[in-house]
């Protein structure tokens, strides 16, 4: 897959894993991704508990798949999801995929998708059993695209009050996964580059996102944690900057 083009992504949503409420701060995240061409959704459009979903649909263009519960549980709305995945990978329409859900029984579905040469972006709850966020590429937590939203409506002072306190919640064993992740990396003076750095944590951890911890991107959450030393160097574009990290000793 050539990682400089714009990927054409597959965007799957089970209705009884998120509300209509995220769906508009769920599909800017994943536009950062790449370019949504099919977006379905799919439930027992005839259960009540779904009535509130027909505005937020028409909306961002999401298109519905009725799926009647034959039995009790949702299985039925799994099924068709995994069916429609499949027929869209042998489409060759698309790059990746999207799937919308906490449910693990797509994990054997983003491991197949994930041989087939497809990216996987996975987006749930944290609830979301752990099987599943490792089978795919990257795996974001629908609490901090609502969390986000929520921040800049109460401003920054509270935004950093809250970002403060998730500092404060850092676990050892993330700390120790970014700083692998930069020796990994290092050239002979220490150096690695961010971006390097950024890509290889998340291959080690799908579920990684500074947003986790009340940061907007990774450089901030290192500049928080005072655990590397940091160095922006210029390019011929002046707008952009390369950043890279160092262990301090």
């Amino acid at each position: 897959m050539d990682n400089g083009k714009e990927l054409k992504l597959a965007v799957l949503i089970d209705a009884d894993n998120i509300r209509y409420s995220s769906v508009k701060a769920m599909m800017e995240e994943i536009a950062k991704y790449g370019t949504p061409t099919f977006k379905r959704i799919y439930g027992d459009w005839t259960k009540p508990t779904l009535t509130g979903w027909k505005g937020v649909l028409l909306e961002n263009a999401i298109t519905p798949i009725q799926q009647y519960s034959y039995t009790t549980g949702k299985n039925a709305t799994d099924s068709a999801m995994i069916i429609d995945a499949m027929d869209i990978l042998y489409s060759g329409k698309v790059d990746g995929f999207c799937i919308v859900s906490s449910d693990s029984d797509f994990t054997r579905l983003a491991t197949r998708l994930r041989e087939a040469g497809m990216r996987v972006i996975g987006i749930g709850e944290k609830k979301t059993p752990d099987a599943f966020i490792a089978a795919c590429d990257k795996f974001i937590y629908i609490e901090i695209l609502s969390e986000g939203e929520e921040a800049t409506d109460k401003g920054k002072k509270t935004h950093k009050t809250r970002r403060d306190s998730a500092l404060q919640k850092v676990a050892k064993g993330t700390v120790k996964l970014i700083s692998s992740s930069i020796a990994d990396l290092a050239d002979e003076s220490g150096w690695a580059f961010l971006g390097d750095v950024g890509n290889l944590i998340i291959k080690k951890q799908p579920n990684f996102d500074p947003r986790n911890y009340g940061f907007r991107n990774l450089t901030a959450l290192l500049r928080s944690l005072g655990i590397v030393e940091i160095d922006e160097r210029g390019t011929d574009n002046r707008r952009n900057k390369l950043i890279y990290v160092r262990l301090k000793s």
